[in-house]
């Protein structure tokens, strides 16, 4: 199976963020880290952030584990979920 390639992912963040659009730009950018993981990591790293799915402690790890493989900014994403969980 063929995958999209981090590069690609971040070529294309430049042309999201070219044409005005930032917030698509910073998911083209995190998908380019989640490109360099396993299916079954970034399985996990969708479980974990469902509602209701994860403790804090739970979300701090995971964002400590992907700050470790290289994806700082989901790892920042993460951490902001953590941190401001949904309301319901």
């Amino acid at each position: 199976m063929n995958r999209i390639s981090p590069q690609t992912l971040r070529r294309q963040a430049e042309v999201a963020l070219a044409h005005g659009n930032p917030q698509l730009a910073a998911n083209f950018r995190r998908a380019a880290e989640l490109a360099t993981l396993s299916d079954e990591d970034v399985l996990r790293v969708y479980e974990a952030l469902r509602p209701g799915r994860s403790k804090y402690d739970e979300l701090s790890d995971l964002a400590d584990w992907l700050e470790a493989h290289g994806c700082p900014l989901t790892a920042a994403l993460v951490r902001e979920a953590r941190d401001h969980p949904p309301t319901r």
